[in-house]
């Protein structure tokens, strides 16, 4: 391949805050060791924050059900109704789970689920309503873009008004969840029952446009190549653009284990050149997130000089990645001390990054 720009005029446009193309993000993906391509991503990440903080949240995620019928090939989390297993959460079940959240002094759920073929609208606003009523001070960031359309199919609504509605019942902001990668072609291979690309983008954009701000995210180390990569980072930073709505951007590679998707998982080496390449890439996204919970404590804190000034949450619960192998876990304390081992503040953030304490 030959490249209309050399190597070092896109660092030196990475250096002087300018935007990058998307072939010069392949161009420095291919060619820049990893510790280079980190050290271009901590130029970033210091640029945007002087102050060295890393910051967190306490939250818990709730999946209200385990029920699907989209058989996505890399989930391994989903259930039929006929399974023993399958279940959906009773309001008195979830209030159970946020009064233990409550009692470490934390402040949000990520509530995220199955797409339940046979839920209607009243057992989402009910929920929402439950929520905001007996928990105030807790964010309800939850039901990510696929979910949206799939109530948008369901409730036989369009998605601006199912959005809406849960708006007004009290959804505080959206996860970026179902994102995987932002392109047709690599979506119909690992989950064709799922929505599309511009669907996905769409949800998001109506969302910001009602205030809800979101994240967004990126599973990868599949069936994608990193041009289908750049492709989802570009239609990410695109968006973000237009409306400024995503508060951060997460991405962890694909974990394999009890899933149909038979493809080799990708390691940490992969993980942090992606993270730095999108921390370079995405110039319009203040907050980068850490991925510990697939790639461990270690890698996580590694990741702070690779791009990210988020370590993400302490995250009281998780039910999906665990069941496809990701199974580490780290309290606050255990948090704290990683951060500052690598001579950064923790402080404790809310969903839209403000300090807590």
């Amino acid at each position: 391949m030959i490249y209309d720009t050399s190597l070092d005029t896109i660092q030196g446009k990475v250096f002087d805050g300018e935007r990058i193309t998307p072939a010069e993000a392949v161009r420095l993906y291919h060619a820049l060791t990893l510790p280079e391509l980190g050290a271009l991503a901590d130029v970033v990440r210091e640029r945007k924050h002087p102050e060295r903080r890393v910051t967190y949240i306490i939250d818990r995620n709730i999946n209200y059900t385990n029920v699907c019928d989209v058989y996505c090939t890399f989930c391994a989390f989903m259930r039929e109704e006929r399974d023993d297993d399958s279940y959906v959460l009773t309001l008195e079940q979830v209030g159970e789970k946020i009064k233990e959240l409550v009692a470490i002094g934390g402040v949000q759920i990520l509530m995220q689920g199955g797409h339940h073929p046979k839920l209607g609208i009243d057992y989402y606003l009910n929920l929402l309503q439950y929520i905001r009523r007996n928990f105030p001070q807790v964010n309800i960031h939850g039901f990510s873009p696929p979910e949206f359309n799939h109530f948008a199919e369901v409730f036989k609504m369009p998605v601006e008004e199912v959005i809406r509605r849960f708006k007004e019942a009290g959804l505080g902001s959206i996860p970026g969840g179902g994102g995987e990668i932002l392109v047709d072609r690599v979506r119909q291979r690992i989950a064709p029952l799922k929505c599309m690309s511009d669907e996905w983008l769409r949800v998001m954009e109506i969302a910001h446009g009602f205030g809800l701000n979101s994240s967004a995210t990126m599973m990868f180390g599949h069936v994608e190549t990193i041009e289908d990569r750049v492709e989802h980072l570009l239609r990410l930073r695109e968006l973000q653009d237009r409306t400024q709505g995503f508060t951060a951007y997460i991405c962890w590679t694909f974990q394999s284990e009890n899933t149909r998707l038979k493809v080799p998982s990708v390691g940490s080496h992969e993980y942090l050149r992606m993270q730095a390449l999108s921390r370079i890439f995405l110039d319009n996204f203040a907050n980068v997130q850490a991925s510990w919970v697939t790639q461990g404590p270690q890698i996580g804190q590694v990741a702070l000089k690779y791009g990210a000034n988020d370590f993400g949450s302490v995250m009281m619960e998780e039910n999906v990645v665990s069941q496809a192998g990701a199974k580490f876990r780290i309290n606050e304390e255990t948090m704290q001390r990683l951060i500052r081992e690598l001579g950064y503040e923790p402080h404790r953030r809310n969903n839209w990054y403000q300090l807590l304490n």
